[in-house]
């Protein structure tokens, strides 16, 4: 693994090179991405390039690390405006929906991380999961929701908003989830979740 930068230069050079693969990786898919297009992108030389990152696939990791980061920092500042688990639900798969209008490449570069790292694509489900479990298991301690397994739990809770993002989002001129699709969603995992919670 290259050095980190050690200075605020260093770290805005290394950031640019991140973005710059984020759009190249989103718009040409890996195979077809190559450091030359990446540093084309982000304004710098080729040699600049190897001060920070050793290959194309180390670089690709890092970014899935990256779009993870900011996703978990999205949807948990999201969730922090509600008290209790529906509404974190409701403002942490609203701000989801958010960041994923403002960053498709999310979609597209997880998807390409099955065949180019599965450690990266496991790296990224897991670290969403790990929090929600925390979550989900602090609001069934409280009364606030039904018993479940919270890994099990978060597993699905992950797979509504993944694949709801995917068809409205992705797949949509708008870019957003109508609201009669988002209120239908969350009529369904509060009722999944605490409908019968004492």
């Amino acid at each position: 693994m290259a050095a980190a930068p050690r200075t605020q230069k260093g770290e805005r050079t290394r950031q640019a090179l991140i973005e710059a693969a984020e759009q190249i990786f989103a718009e040409l898919g890996y195979q077809d991405a190559s450091v030359s297009k990446i540093t084309e992108a982000a304004g710098v030389g080729q040699g600049t390039f190897y001060l920070y990152f050793e290959s194309k696939l180390e670089i690709f990791e890092e970014l899935v690390e990256d779009l993870n980061r900011r996703v978990r920092r999205a949807m948990s500042e999201g969730a922090a405006k509600a008290s209790d688990r529906i509404g974190r639900e409701r403002e942490g798969f609203r701000a989801f929906f958010k960041f994923t209008a403002e960053h498709p490449a999310l979609y597209r570069i997880i998807r390409q991380a099955e065949f180019v790292s599965p450690k990266a694509l496991k790296n990224h489900y897991s670290k969403i999961v790990d929090g929600y479990v925390e979550g989900l298991r602090k609001a069934e301690f409280q009364g606030d929701i039904l018993h479940y397994d919270p890994e099990v739990a978060a597993w699905m809770l992950m797979g509504i908003g993944e694949l709801v993002g995917m068809r409205w989002v992705l797949w949509s001129e708008d870019r957003e989830v109508p609201d009669e699709v988002f209120e239908d969603m969350m009529i369904f995992i509060q009722r999944a979740l605490r409908d019968g919670a004492s």
